[in-house]
């Protein structure tokens, strides 16, 4: 079902942020928000010229362009190479499926999210930086890619719930690796709390 794991994921990322992120995170309502907002717009199109796009995907660049631009100036460009770096990615990696389908062998949304995935933890350090950069970057892919297509008259519908579904993957995997990342300072500052908490105790 198209958009299922689009529901699913961000559901869970709107509880996660809405009910577990501490209160003092400076990110927490917003990111909420955005979310919520997100799934809410995702059954709206929105007709530009000859182009048909989804407005939730419209409304996440505009929200990963706003966040990049309180980044420093060094940040912005680097992260504006790095998302032009995803997006000829994965363009590429939707024509290559065009013209010659038999390599992938995978399911497409698993081998896009993954070689995403790939590419972004390359480019990026951080958490936030692979997010906008991905977001930003696979939306700006799909733009190009209906351009392509539009120019041979093939019609196609810029991020629509097939690619909302690859963003959620992209989103989850890319939490998951963070986490991986950071397992031995969550690890090390959960021990101390345990520590200073038994010696309170005694």
């Amino acid at each position: 079902m198209e958009g299922a794991l689009f529901y699913w994921g961000f559901w869970l990322f709107w509880v996660i942020s809405t009910f577990f992120l501490p209160k003092q995170n400076p990110y927490r309502m917003k990111l909420a928000a955005t979310i919520l907002i997100a799934i809410i717009l995702s059954n709206y199109y929105l007709i530009l010229g000859k182009f048909e796009m989804n407005v939730s995907g419209l409304f996440v660049l505009i929200v990963s362009y706003f966040f990049l631009s309180h980044e420093k100036w060094s940040t912005i460009i680097y992260s504006i190479i790095c998302s032009l770096i995803i997006s000829m990615a994965y363009t590429g990696f939707q024509l290559l499926e065009i013209f010659d389908p038999v390599w992938v062998i995978f399911k497409r949304e698993w081998m896009l999210a993954v070689g995403m995935v790939f590419l972004t933890i390359l480019l990026q350090n951080t958490l936030k930086g692979r997010l906008l950069a991905v977001l930003s970057g696979t939306i700006q892919g799909e733009v190009l890619y209906s351009i392509i297509l539009n120019k041979n008259n093939l019609p196609h519908q810029v991020s629509d719930l097939n690619y909302l579904d690859v963003c959620s993957l992209i989103s989850i995997l890319l939490v998951i690796w963070s986490l991986l990342e950071n397992a031995g300072v969550i690890f090390q500052n959960h021990w101390s709390f345990l520590e200073k908490s038994k010696q309170k105790s005694t």
